[in-house]
């Protein structure tokens, strides 16, 4: 399958299509085409069937045009773009500092699970920072981000409901897709030692380093257009 790809952004907790917005610019002026999911992050009456019903309508609509189709999950998303993966059949899909379930996982027992808290502390002090800090949004998130991003983040902020963390991932197991890991390099929520180690041990796939921090999307969005545009060519031959 060859021509221009169709990303499919899926984001995190909080389901903002804003957090694509810096990206997807840069996609369509590389001849590639964009569907960003709006996922109801504060909506306590949707989970993550929920979610994965709303991303499986996006690959459809993906669908509509010829080429490949590249379903990106960023961090939450990874829950629900591989359960859509699993469903309805992609070219590619893509992990972006993304949390990668196994069966009857849920996205509020993957934190305990994977042991991200341990290894938060541990990279943090290594980088020299106190890792008994109280969380802060914008240190984790934004440490990386330019002024005009950071006069947006008030206005964009959502919340993600205990329905959609609270429900397991509805799959059997890991979809027949090829996968790609990419992993933010300075990314200080989900560290990128923790994020190898976690692709290998529950995918046994290795990563590809990208700069910039967790929401590199908008923190360095040049440098990973680069790289999905990379991605989307092998994904079309």
């Amino acid at each position: 399958m060859s021509g221009p790809a169709t990303f499919v952004l899926v984001p995190g907790a909080g389901g903002a299509p804003w957090s694509w917005s810096r990206l997807t610019p840069l996609l369509e002026a590389a001849g590639h085409r964009c569907v960003v999911v709006d996922l109801p992050g504060p909506d306590p009456t949707v989970d993550l069937d929920g979610y994965v019903a709303l991303v499986v309508d996006a690959i459809h609509s993906a669908r509509d045009t010829p080429g490949p189709v590249v379903l990106v999950g960023q961090s939450f998303g990874g829950f629900s773009t591989s359960a859509a993966a699993a469903r309805e059949p992609v070219d590619l899909l893509v992990l972006l500092n993304a949390m990668i379930p196994s069966p009857g996982e849920s996205g509020g027992a993957w934190w305990s699970a994977v042991g991200l808290s341990g290894a938060r502390r541990e990279a943090e002090a290594a980088a020299g920072r106190d890792p008994q800090a109280p969380f802060d949004p914008l240190a984790v998130f934004f440490h990386d981000a330019a002024d005009d991003v950071l006069t947006e983040v008030a206005d964009q902020d959502r919340d993600e409901s205990d329905a959609s963390f609270g429900s397991v991932w509805p799959a059997d197991a890991w979809p027949d897709v090829p996968t790609v890991v990419l992993v933010a390099d300075d990314d200080r929520l989900f560290p990128p030692d923790f994020q190898r180690r976690v692709a290998q041990e529950r995918l046994g796939l290795g990563v590809t380093e990208v700069p910039g921090g967790h929401l590199n999307a908008l923190t360095r969005p040049s440098e990973l257009a680069e790289e999905l545009v990379r991605i989307a060519r092998s994904a079309g031959r």
